[in-house]
């Protein structure tokens, strides 16, 4: 399947992503992909986009927990390895941890010290850029693990949270900006 280009891929992910106001606290509006990943033909050109959206890579890190529904697809096309980057006491075995901050609060993400080889090129899928502070934790753990960060690759980026700020130097894309 080809992903569709431009504006009918926007417009596919507009209308199959639902706000959800005041989750998972007040004051927080929710971006729910749970009708996107409901719909093959919407989710097969996410992943398809962010697939095309760089190089050869060996692995593909998806971010907890949404992150690995598309990075793991996203993985496949590109016949690369996956890693999952797990909330803090998920992983089996020795780990590096990265504390990091979220639109509303704090919390501990972890990667297995031996996921990476030391010249893997890793992409780094998500499902929302918001403030950055999960995709920079999770930047900074691929470098500890010795490997290299190509680019971060999101479905939906908030804009006015100005996450990109976060990310100096990182190529980062998004099928869609709001």
């Amino acid at each position: 399947m080809t992903a569709p280009a431009g504006d009918e891929l926007a417009q596919l992910i507009t209308s199959r992503v639902r706000d959800i106001p005041d989750y998972p606290q007040r004051g927080v509006v929710f971006k729910d992909i749970t009708p996107l990943l409901a719909d093959g033909r919407a989710f097969n050109a996410v992943v398809d986009a962010l697939a095309a959206a760089y190089g050869p890579v060996d692995k593909v890190a998806g971010i907890e927990a949404r992150g690995f529904i598309l990075a793991a697809p996203v993985a496949c096309r590109l016949d690369a390895g996956f890693v999952p980057i797990r909330k803090k006491g998920k992983l089996p075995g020795a780990t590096f941890a990265q504390d990091y901050e979220l639109e509303y609060g704090t919390a501990t993400i972890e990667v297995l010290t031996d996921a990476f080889e030391p010249a893997d090129r890793v992409l780094v899928i998500d499902d929302v850029l918001a403030t950055g502070g999960t995709a920079r934790a999770t930047a900074d753990l691929v470098q500890r693990a010795g490997a290299q960060v190509t680019g971060l690759a999101v479905l939906l980026e908030l804009s006015f949270l100005n996450g990109r700020a976060k990310l100096p130097g990182l190529p980062v894309s998004a099928l869609l900006t709001v």
